[in-house]
């Protein structure tokens, strides 16, 4: 009996540390664990009484376009404050500092939007990865706020400014930050992720605004970018280009936002300018177009979820008051479309969109291509909200231009 009760004990264990995993699920980059937009924690509540979501803080903070993110009880937060860009670590129960770690900047927005960075911090194996608006990549330490190390990537690979400063955060997996610079010099580049130190560069590609992800297609790793050129997809190892897509507006004055997203041996890109979204397939070395179009879902610069082969996302420029539409994986046929339903961003939790408008209000609707069927819906933040929320063990973390809040959706 002692024996079995012994077994028993352990097997409890084993279920409650696997179930604490999943329960305490962080938020440590760009569109969460997967970089593709979905929460993976405890349920979420199905609506609000009163007035919305229980408010368990709220704090002024700097400027930025920067999400924050999670990782156990600490929130990263990057944004500027004066002429220094600052990352911040905060407590996820209080809001209150833990450290602070800040270097000069001089960046400034021509078009009088923001001044702030945009780059979504990455944590990964106890550092801390920033991406600053003059394309500054620093490693800090998560425990501490230490400086490990930085590079300025627009001094050393000839960047030129481009439209709205850098924005795409790094690729970090296997040792390796991996980031769009966007340089004469280097256009996609590699560093050491303990010392900095450059370990390859590939194409001469400018950057875009979007984040890249990595992705496995038959058996072998894959870095996939989405440049101001088009798709690349690279060995994360050395470099090597293992294929390529042009997909770039004929107008000068746009840009390539939204991650690529990979299902299976798909890969869903998407952009706006007349240039629409391509649903491709990675066969070996080639791409195989299997739609194309403009008239589907074209993404500024909100990336699209999918859930049960649907994708869920925005469609047409943001400020032309895009529609939120619901389209077809395989085929692109829309299913359904809210239209002017204004920017903002997604977040998918089980079957439940997590909507972050714009104006601040925050929805949870079905993710159904039967129709849109919104369940709650509540003011969280005045507007104007870009950046995007993180959603980590239940509660969302979203900022404003210049406030930052957390409230309870469990």
């Amino acid at each position: 009996m002692t024996r079995r009760l012994l077994r028993v004990l352990a097997l409890w264990m084993v279920v409650c540390v696997a179930s604490a995993t999943v329960v305490a699920q962080d938020w440590p980059q760009f569109l969460g664990p997967q970089r593709d937009g979905t929460y993976m924690g405890p349920p979420i509540a199905d609506g609000w009484s009163g007035g919305g979501p229980t408010r368990l803080w709220e704090r002024q903070v700097g400027a930025g376009f920067a999400g924050p993110v999670v990782v156990g009880d600490r929130l990263i937060l990057f944004h500027r404050i004066g002429r220094l860009e600052v990352v911040e670590a905060l407590a996820t129960g209080t809001g209150q500092t833990l450290w602070r770690y800040d270097y000069p900047t001089t960046y400034r927005d021509d078009f009088g939007f923001d001044e702030g960075p945009r780059s979504v911090p990455v944590v990964v194996d106890g550092r801390v990865y920033t991406f600053g608006a003059q394309g500054q990549l620093h490693a800090v330490d998560l425990e501490t706020g230490e400086g490990i190390w930085s590079q300025d990537t627009h001094d050393r690979y000839d960047v030129r400014k481009g439209f709205f400063g850098a924005a795409g955060s790094p690729l970090v997996e296997d040792g390796r930050v991996i980031a769009n610079v966007g340089g004469r010099r280097g256009g996609i580049v590699a560093f050491d992720a303990v010392t900095g130190d450059e370990l390859w560069t590939a194409t001469t590609d400018e950057a875009s605004y979007s984040s890249p992800v990595g992705a496995t297609f038959g058996g072998r790793r894959h870095a996939l970018f989405f440049t101001r050129t088009g798709l690349v997809g690279l060995d994360p190892e050395s470099g090597d280009v293992l294929f390529q897509k042009r997909w770039r507006s004929r107008l000068g004055a746009s840009v390539n936002a939204a991650t690529p997203l990979v299902v299976g041996d798909l890969v869903f890109i998407s952009s706006s300018y007349g240039t629409g979204a391509a649903l491709l397939r990675v066969d070996g070395a080639a791409l195989v177009d299997e739609w194309l179009g403009d008239d589907m879902m074209s993404n500024h610069y909100a990336t699209a979820v999918v859930h049960d082969g649907v994708l869920y996302g925005y469609h047409g420029r943001q400020e032309y008051s895009p529609s939120l539409r619901a389209v077809d994986l395989r085929t692109g046929e829309v299913y359904w479309s809210e239209d002017r339903f204004g920017g903002g961003t997604l977040t998918l939790a089980g079957d439940r969109l997590v909507i972050l408008r714009e104006s601040g209000e925050l929805m949870l609707a079905e993710a159904s291509p039967d129709g849109f069927v919104p369940v709650a819906r509540a003011q969280i933040l005045p507007g104007v909200v870009r950046a995007y929320p993180a959603l980590a063990n239940g509660r969302l973390y979203a900022r404003n231009t210049d406030t930052l809040v957390a409230v309870d959706l469990r």
